[in-house]
């Protein structure tokens, strides 16, 4: 089951220090940067390549974890012809690395930022990650800005990027951006947010596209201990994924008309896999009428019932299957497209944190300005998604197994006590074995041992039956 990112808030225990330190070591986690790359970067962040052009004058804005530092992207809105103007300023990474240079091929070993619950291994050295290259409010520096124009529906009608010196007025996080519009005192740039994105999720949902709300995990620090709790996502966090969403797609389609890219896909679901899906919301009691897509019932849930909750862990089974394709000089690939987007979508709006969006951009500047990405890009374009998939794959081995860690430690002291929790996932061909979400602390973890079938969607006492911080290991079995 996929699980979700935790973070925390305050300096983790010892012993939890040491298991996720094992945890890097076990999975060969690169360390510090070495001397070269660094030497680099320092020099590449007094003297980047300067854009011709100035956008200084835009007031953007950024919204992100109040914490954090790597600030890929800043973004104004304001009203255009009848519709909507979109300014999206993407940190220009090209401008620092030097292509085939030591900083360049250290990003190459490392693909991705990983992020651990005490610390994060960048995909750059901090001196340009979270310094010359990050879009901080009050720092003049190059970008990759789009310019989308959207009509009063929120469709695109026309698309420009550049490079371009920004400079971005103030750094705003999800809940004092959901406050402000909430309570109406956000200025026009920011409240329409919400109204983009709205026009933009009604545009997914009739594309069919899948936008699955489900709560993360949150370590929390209290009175010198460690808590788990759920974070629902906030309405302003889904706006601000639109944006993301609608430079990604206006990306793939900038690639895919000239001829060369790497694309983000994912293949349609297998045949089966949505009626499967329909057994198990009538199992779970969800009315399911065969008139009403699949997306426009997900965004019916609400996760925060139990059986809406255990539906929601099945849909994340046909989102699996992600990868990048690269393609050139015009041969297009046999998918181009994104299943869940339902439509063609390309990772762009992040080169800070993940290396297949520097290349994204130069692709996408070269086909505006009619004519060949640059050589250094057409000559890592065929390795570019075997280097994604590693990483993402260890990205993804470095949050699962973190997750598991974080709850063994929180629990360790806690084997043979009963808690009270909701059955979301059973596996199809063994319906004594799935996983159980506890109601608190927040935890998901692996439920065995019974000798009746697990009741999907439903409440269950629970007993813990093992959590080992050594072995990453949280079971529990019904009570």
């Amino acid at each position: 089951m996929p699980r979700r990112h935790i973070r925390v808030t305050g300096a983790p225990e010892a012993p939890l220090r040491a298991a996720l330190g094992a945890l890097r070591t076990e999975l060969g986690v690169p360390g510090t940067f070495p001397p070269e790359a660094l030497a680099e970067a320092e020099r590449a962040a007094t003297a980047p390549v300067p854009p011709s052009y100035d956008a200084t004058d835009i007031p953007l804005f950024t919204i992100d974890p109040p914490t954090a530092t790597d600030l890929d992207q800043a973004m104004h809105l304001s009203r255009h012809g009848g519709g909507f103007r979109v300014r999206y300023a993407i940190a220009d990474v090209a401008a620092f690395v030097v292509p085939g240079g030591a900083l360049d091929a250290e990003a190459h070993r490392r693909a991705n930022t990983l992020y651990f619950p005490d610390e994060k291994v960048p995909l750059h050295p901090p001196r340009l990650g979270e310094g010359a290259a990050s879009l901080l409010p009050d720092q003049t520096c190059p970008a990759v800005l789009w310019t989308i124009d959207l009509d009063a529906d929120g469709r695109t009608a026309a698309v420009d990027v550049r490079r371009a010196l920004v400079r971005s007025r103030a750094q705003l996080d999800y809940e004092g951006v959901q406050k402000q519009i909430d309570t109406a005192t956000a200025e026009e740039p920011l409240a329409l947010l919400e109204d983009i994105g709205r026009l933009r999720e009604n545009l997914e949902i009739d594309r069919g596209g899948i936008s699955l709300d489900v709560p993360e995990q949150e370590i929390v620090e209290h009175d010198h201990t460690y808590a788990l709790a759920y974070r629902a996502p906030l309405p302003a966090g889904s706006w601000n994924a639109q944006i993301s969403l609608l430079t990604g797609m206006a990306a793939a389609e900038l690639m895919l008309a000239h001829g060369t890219g790497i694309l983000r896909t994912l293949p349609a679901a297998p045949d089966g896999a949505v009626g499967r899906l329909r057994r198990t919301a009538h199992a779970l009691r969800i009315d399911w009428p065969h008139h009403v897509s699949y997306a426009r019932l997900i965004r019916s849930l609400d996760p925060r019932l139990p059986h809406h909750a255990a539906f929601l862990q099945e849909c994340t089974t046909l989102l699996r299957g992600a990868g990048y394709t690269a393609f050139r000089d015009g041969a297009l690939p046999a998918i181009t497209t994104h299943a869940a987007v339902a439509a063609p979508y390309a990772h762009c709006t992040a080169p800070l944190r993940r290396l297949a969006d520097r290349y994204a951009s130069e692709i996408c500047l070269a086909a505006v300005a009619g004519q060949a990405p640059p050589d250094w890009v057409l000559a890592a374009l065929d390795d570019l998604p075997k280097e994604m998939a590693d990483g993402s794959h260890r990205a993804a081995t470095v949050e699962r197994e973190c997750v598991d860690i974080v709850e063994a430690a929180l629990l360790k002291d806690r084997v043979g006590d009963v808690f009270d929790g909701c059955v979301v996932d059973v596996k199809e061909h063994e319906p004594t074995v799935g996983t159980v979400q506890l109601e608190s602390p927040a935890v998901v973890a692996r439920i065995e041992g019974g000798t009746a079938n697990l009741p999907l969607g439903e409440r269950l006492r629970v007993r813990l039956t093992q959590a080992d911080p050594g072995t990453a290991k949280v079971r529990f079995a019904p009570a």
